[in-house]
Order: C-alpha cells, then structure tokens, then sequence
C-alpha cells in the first residue's frame, strides 16, 4: 500500500502524487472501499479516485534516481520492436504503454524515432499514430525520470543524450 505523498505510476495517467486514502462509496448499491486520491502531475486540474484494491490497472511506485541511471546507460542496448503489420505494431504499443514499463517506453521511442527518421529520409509524412504513440511514450518515460532524478520534465531528453553520448 502506498501512503500519502508518494509518487507512483497509475496506468495511462503518467505520473501522480498519493494526496489522499480513504474510505469512499461511489454508488448506493456499493459498500464502502478504501481508494487513492491521485494527483497527475503533469495533468493539471485533474483527479484520480482508484479503489487500493485495484488490479486491472498498473499503479507501481516510480523508479528510483539509481534505476533512472541505469535505465538511460542502457538505452543503446534496449532492442527495438521489429512488427511489420501496422495494425499489430499498434496494438502492441497500446499493449505496453498500458504495462507502464520503462524499457516497453524506450522500446517504443527508440522504435517510432528510427521509423519517423526513415520515413522523411524517404519524403514521407510521419503517420499521425506514430506521432500519438511517440508522444505519449515520451510523455510518460520523461515525466517518471523527471521525478525520479529531481529535474524538470523539458531538461531529461538533453539529458539522456548528454549520458548516452
């Protein structure tokens, strides 16, 4: 169980902080069960209600700043995803944003930033799925090692390329 102030990772919502755990009822016909108050802190204005007894979506605490480091020192060895069917290579980047793992997000980065290069060397426009699934890997790697290591979210990409040479 997670206590208040923690940061974890709930599911597509990125990052949140625990502001709250209490007994709630969100319907008559329902007892009452204990839930997390989460705040996204990248998602201004926004409030996640999740009963702590959850388990069809991820909430895992974020990784440390030593785990942020090796991940990043390993980026060059993460393999990319290598799916020709369109619509399989799709599915598996709604599957493994939803696990919430940082190597499934480098592999998606790594994966879409090489595909986007290739496709303007070859005078094509980048799929507008591509460009979806990009940003919200980014969104969430960038914004759990941004919490992780103590920096802002716009500083971890120079950062990453600064450690990976």
């Amino acid at each position: 169980m997670f206590e208040v102030g923690d940061y974890v990772v709930y599911g597509t919502s990125g990052v949140c902080r625990v502001e709250a755990i209490e007994p709630m009822q969100l319907s008559r016909n329902s007892k009452k069960e204990l839930y997390y108050t989460l705040d996204p802190i990248y998602d201004k204005g926004s409030t996640v209600f999740t009963p702590i007894s959850n388990t069809k979506i991820v909430i895992r605490p974020i990784v440390s700043a030593q785990d942020a480091n090796k991940l990043i020192d390993n980026i060059k060895s993460i393999d990319l995803l290598w799916i020709r069917d369109e619509k399989k290579r799709e599915d598996y980047y709604k599957e493994a944003l939803k696990t919430c793992d940082c190597t499934e997000w480098v592999k998606i980065i790594k994966t879409l930033y090489l595909r986007k290069k290739e496709r303007k060397a070859e005078g094509k426009k980048v799929t507008f799925s591509d460009e979806n699934y990009l940003h919200l890997a980014e969104q969430n790697l960038y914004g759990e090692l941004a919490i992780a290591l103590g920096m802002k979210k716009d500083q971890i990409e120079e950062y990453i390329e600064e450690r990976i040479g």
